[in-house]
């Protein structure tokens, strides 16, 4: 197994506005709303001006994870883009 490239950081705001590169690696943060240990994954959320801006991490090859709602956290992954999903289309598979 390898990390991630060191990723290029970029806010949730672009990252959930698609302005970051499918496939790419990158670094963004997140305050941790929600974990969903079945499923193996996250949502981040970030406030930019008035609207709140969410992430979905995919925390299987940082598990086991022992998550605390409400913790800021930094992640670095690739993205990869969700398209016919509900809810947030981003999903990074986070490497650390």
């Amino acid at each position: 197994m390898t990390l991630p490239k060191p990723g290029i950081y970029y806010f949730p705001w672009e990252v959930s506005a698609g302005q970051a590169p499918d496939g790419g690696a990158l670094r963004t943060f997140g305050r941790l709303s929600l974990y969903d240990m079945t499923e193996s994954r996250a949502t981040l959320t970030a406030q930019h001006a008035s609207e709140q801006h969410q992430v979905l991490v995919c925390t299987k090859l940082v598990e086991p994870f022992q998550a605390q709602v409400g913790s800021l956290y930094l992640v670095l992954g690739e993205l990869e883009q969700q398209k016919g999903k509900p809810g947030p289309h981003t999903l990074l598979h986070s490497g650390s």
